[in-house]
């Protein structure tokens, strides 16, 4: 998106252990967020001979493990739709930055674990497409964040 991006990231025991950093402990998903982000902004910056924040400061996340499939698979679909609800393109596979190129197999990426999204969200790859063109109900999209 050219103003926001959404990740979308499982965690285990293996991402959430604590860094030890003196004197502070910090989760390690936090701050392998917060390193990208400041290395993003820094490479930003210096391409183009500037200083400054690119990020707003406080960036939302929220655990999405809620005993069901229900939420996770509504940001995974939202995720998706959001170029085409912004208006930025009229087909879910036009946005060259989705992850949905890759689920639908117009692209043979590596960023995203297309097995644990098609276990945790019992995806029907076969009927990928057409359901994720499905309306998401406008009470779950309220609630994503």
């Amino acid at each position: 998106m050219p103003n926001h991006f959404h990740f979308l990231v499982h965690a285990n025991e293996l991402t959430i252990k604590l860094v030890k950093q003196t004197p502070l402990e910090i989760n390690a998903l936090t701050e392998g967020i917060r390193l990208l982000l400041s290395s993003y902004t820094n490479g930003i910056n210096r391409q183009n001979n500037r200083t400054g924040s690119l990020f707003q400061q406080k960036t939302k996340m929220k655990c999405i493990d809620d005993g069901s499939r229900h939420y996770g698979y509504t940001a995974f679909q939202y995720i998706h739709q959001n170029p085409v609800r912004a208006g930025l393109v009229k087909k879910l596979e036009d946005w060259e930055f989705s992850s949905f190129r890759d689920y639908a197999g117009f692209r043979d990426g590596t960023l995203c674990n297309k097995e644990l999204a098609i276990s945790l969200f019992e995806l029907d790859m076969n009927r990928f497409i057409p359901d994720s063109y499905n309306n998401l109900q406008d009470d779950l999209v309220l609630n994503i964040f």
